[in-house]
């Protein structure tokens, strides 16, 4: 059955196409022909930008690039469906492909986005939520006044707030001598390593859970700080109580001042979005929640770099460091350095961080 056909192709020595798929080698070069002009033009320009010749590419161009990007994939389309030939198919998909970085894709590589995040990008969007900061900080104020009330009222309380992983010797009824013990420095830097990892991930867990809770209008990320605070009031009066007062502080002091900061921040950020949901003015609550979602993200990869920096003072300096002058020097150092880089450090903005 196929021998005519087959015959019929050989004139001469040469093989000769069957109509169709010479119809479709004819509409393939057609179709090519008249729109490769746009993909060359669209490929040249990408050529220019990926070789980081952006100075080189005309304001003609680059205003004319979305328009070739959307001709390319309108060309893709219908060369999907019109089966064309699987050359200029992989072609416009290369180049649909690259121009789509191009258009939408991120402007900065890792390294170069951490680097204007660290450069301004954090500090300005903790400055932005500047009211959640001062209403998260009041409540945790509140909270550490709540917490010591409730246990000089009714020694009780104690048990109920503070966790039992804090309840070694540290109790009340427990001798000046005894709280004063779990003061002390260790002998050696054995194991801290891991209790750096565990302190890493409860705190992490706390300032993670109090931005999460912020959808739902910031309600339980107050009600987490406050609770977490009153953890503190309570072993306040604890060691007030044995007049240890100043050798507490300065004890909590050196990972203190970063790790409280660290979630007073996750605190603020969750309240922020939950503000914007119950306030969003003009906007709809999708997108205020949108808008306060990426601020408050970017918060948050902040709050994650505060938080290891606290686990290793944990770690490390406060336990192997006894001196009362030198947990308030490092405590201090601290809480300097946080307030002047969110603060006083105020680079010029050039929009690299959105």
């Amino acid at each position: 059955m196929k021998a005519p056909i087959i015959s019929s192709w050989l004139r001469k020595g040469e093989v000769e196409a069957p109509p169709d798929i010479e119809s479709a080698s004819l509409r393939s070069d057609r179709f090519r022909l008249e729109r490769e002009g746009d993909w060359k033009r669209l490929e040249d320009i990408l050529k220019r930008i990926e070789r980081g010749s952006l100075r080189r590419v005309s304001d003609e161009d680059l205003l004319a690039l979305p328009t070739l990007y959307r001709t390319a994939a309108s060309s893709l389309a219908v060369a999907r469906e019109t089966s064309l030939d699987r050359s200029t198919l992989d072609y416009l998909e290369a180049l649909v492909q690259r121009a789509w970085f191009q258009v939408y894709g991120p402007r900065q590589g890792l390294f170069a986005w951490m680097r204007s995040f660290l450069a301004g990008g954090w500090s300005r969007a903790i400055r932005e939520i500047w009211l959640d900061l001062c209403i998260a900080l009041f409540m945790m104020i509140c909270g550490t006044v709540v917490g010591w009330l409730l246990v000089a009222q009714d020694k009780e309380w104690y048990y109920r707030l503070v966790p039992t992983q804090f309840m070694d010797t540290r109790v009340p009824g427990a001798t000046r001598e005894q709280l004063l013990e779990s003061l002390a420095t260790k002998d050696g830097a054995g194991g801290l390593s891991g209790f750096a990892a565990m302190l890493f991930s409860n705190n992490a867990g706390i300032a993670i859970l109090a931005f999460a809770l912020g959808f739902a209008f910031g309600i339980p990320s107050l009600m987490l700080l406050i609770h977490n605070m009153a953890v503190l009031g309570a072993m306040l009066w604890l060691f007030s109580g044995q007049d240890l007062t100043f050798e507490f502080v300065a004890w909590l002091s050196v990972h203190g001042t970063t790790e409280l900061f660290a979630i007073l921040l996750a605190g603020a950020a969750g309240l922020h979005i939950g503000r914007s949901m119950a306030f969003p003015g003009n906007r709809s609550i999708l997108a205020a929640a949108s808008e306060s979602g990426k601020r408050g993200a970017l918060v948050m990869v902040g709050v994650v770099i505060m938080l290891v920096v606290a686990a290793i003072l944990e770690a490390f300096p406060r336990q192997l460091i006894g001196g009362l002058e030198d947990r308030f020097l490092i405590g201090g150092t601290m809480l300097v350095l946080w307030l002047a880089y969110f603060f006083a450090y105020r680079p010029p903005s050039s929009g690299a961080e959105a």
